[in-house]
């Protein structure tokens, strides 16, 4: 079966669990897909024979403390450590989509901000000029710093699924880290000087770029 074969039927035998398994069950889900070292594949194949472990137990009227212990985190650690690592085919085509996801919504956003912004002070040049040398730099600094964000927060997000804390207070410690990461980025590149040959291009181009990007990281997520 393929890997979204099982996300799939993993989503609707779900919700055969009573609220407390499935609780139970969604938070030890949660900690292993977070594990982003490993196959993608076989951590899946782990979690479809738990859940069917998990139901069959359930009809024979145990819960799922029952059946994997009162420490799930430990649990869920022993399943991860012994997942095989993932392959370098998987990571370079995970970092590809992180890589053309970032940058196709970066263009996006800048083309449509700069398109509204010549709309509405009814500048006389549609166009917008670049160098190039610092344009390659702010890109070499997004990159690491979007990578840091995602890592962090899976970092933090994996310390959380046990500890019952609040999807608002959740969202609101990720909404802050991620304002503080766009802050860092907005003063350096403030501060960054412009250099290398000057190049114009028409505004739209941005977004066009921007699409191609992102609709290019969907495509790779749909055969990954």
């Amino acid at each position: 079966m393929h890997k979204k074969e099982m996300i799939k039927s993993n989503n609707e035998k779900r919700k055969e669990l009573t609220e407390e398994n499935r609780e139970y069950y969604e938070d030890m889900l949660l900690y292993i897909r977070l594990s982003y070292s490993k196959s993608e594949l076989d951590m899946e194949e782990v979690l479809a024979e738990l859940l069917d472990h998990l139901l069959e137990a359930q009809s024979q009227g145990r819960t799922a403390e029952d059946v994997f212990g009162n420490d799930p985190k430990a649990y869920a650690e022993d399943i991860v450590g012994e997942l095989p690592t993932m392959m370098t085919k998987e990571k370079f085509s995970l970092i590809s989509i992180g890589i053309l996801g970032f940058l196709g919504v970066s263009a996006l956003f800048t083309g449509i901000g700069d398109l509204l912004a010549y709309i509405i002070m009814d500048q006389s040049e549609p166009t917008r000029t670049i160098h190039i040398g610092s344009s390659l730099l702010e890109t070499g600094i997004f990159i690491p710093l979007a990578f840091f964000f995602t890592y962090v927060t899976i970092q933090y997000l994996r310390w959380s699924t046990f500890r019952k804390i609040k999807r608002s207070t959740e969202f609101i410690i990720t909404f802050l880290f991620g304002g503080a990461m766009f802050l860092v980025y907005f003063f350096l590149i403030l501060f960054l000087p412009e250099f290398g040959p000057e190049l114009s291009i028409p505004l739209y181009v941005s977004v066009i770029v921007g699409i191609v990007l992102t609709i290019s990281a969907w495509v790779l997520t749909k055969k990954s």
